[in-house]
């Protein structure tokens, strides 16, 4: 029988084995799980609330140690969960349980000045939002008009009424802004996230798109530096496992001797299944039934 590894591009394939040996092949099968996961929304119910709505409508939950707004949903999809009023009405969010890492790691507080650098769909914008309490300033950066809509919509549908909305590129933010904290969730090839068993999905990751995207996520995060405060905190994450895109990135600021790498509270990796990785405090997750690839790094400015 063909191994899952082999089904993918020779490019990625290879990429794969030799950052992970023996691991990409687990690394593949986990590309093939698919999987339904929504995030209580804090800022209109809570979980209980949420899971009796679901199990209403017929659907069995199941909680996720490391985060207890995360639900799993094992017998239901997104388009039958976008039908129900609770959806409708923003007491949850679809999303999975690797995207809602970025935010618990980045701490906001109430009070302070947050910078989404990259934010539509909403998802990580609209919980820091519910981790605040709304009692944050947040301003989220989003170039496209249409996905900056589209940010504004879910916005509003979540109740994320402390969030300030820019249809710019956060590369082109004037250097006088100054945050406490920011979320650089960089735009990448996908490799975390990509159905393995959909020969067109994995195709489009080439070494000009791993090129491309490296450019884009080096000069995000050299405007990031130039917008943190001193004491700052600043979360970049992707939804990529590949190193060029990780530790390579973000290796250059702590080499640096301006940032110390943060170390993640264990009770937040509950769980969750980790790959190898060349920056202690970092964590990759490895792709599995219940999490994407991901990776995602705490720094604070010194």
């Amino acid at each position: 029988m063909r191994s899952t590894l082999s089904n993918l591009p020779t490019f990625l394939c290879d990429k794969l084995t030799q950052q992970y040996s023996a691991l990409a092949e687990q690394i593949a099968d986990g590309l093939c799980e698919h999987l339904t996961c929504l995030r209580v929304n804090r800022l209109k119910s809570d979980p209980e609330t949420v899971k009796s709505c679901l199990q209403q409508a017929g659907f069995k939950t199941e909680a996720l140690p490391f985060y207890e707004d995360a639900l799993l949903v094992r017998n239901g999809d997104l388009s039958t969960l976008r039908h129900l009023s609770a959806y409708s009405e923003g007491l949850f969010y679809l999303q999975n349980p690797s995207a809602m890492l970025p935010a618990l790691w980045l701490q906001p507080m109430p009070g302070e000045d947050l910078l989404d650098m990259a934010a539509a769909p909403g998802g990580k914008t609209t919980q820091l939002a519910a981790l605040c309490g709304n009692k944050a300033q947040i301003t989220a950066c989003e170039r496209h008009p249409i996905r900056a809509e589209r940010l504004r919509f879910n916005l509003e549908r979540q109740g994320a009424g402390s969030v300030t909305v820019l249809v710019r590129d956060a590369r082109q933010l004037e250097d006088w802004f100054s945050f406490d904290r920011i979320l650089l969730d960089a735009p990448c090839t996908g490799s975390g996230t990509l159905n393995a068993q959909d020969e067109a999905d994995s195709a489009h990751i080439t070494p000009i798109l791993l090129k491309k995207c490296t450019t884009t996520q080096k000069a995000l995060l050299q405007k990031a530096d130039r917008l943190l405060k001193k004491g700052g905190r600043l979360v970049y994450s992707t939804c990529s496992v590949l190193y060029e895109e990780n530790e390579a990135t973000v290796m250059p600021l702590l080499k640096s001797g301006r940032y110390r790498a943060c170390p993640i509270d264990p009770d937040r990796l509950n769980g969750i299944s980790l790959l190898p990785c060349q920056i202690p405090e970092a964590v990759c997750v490895c792709p599995t039934d219940c999490f994407e690839g991901f990776f995602a790094v705490a720094l604070e400015k010194c």
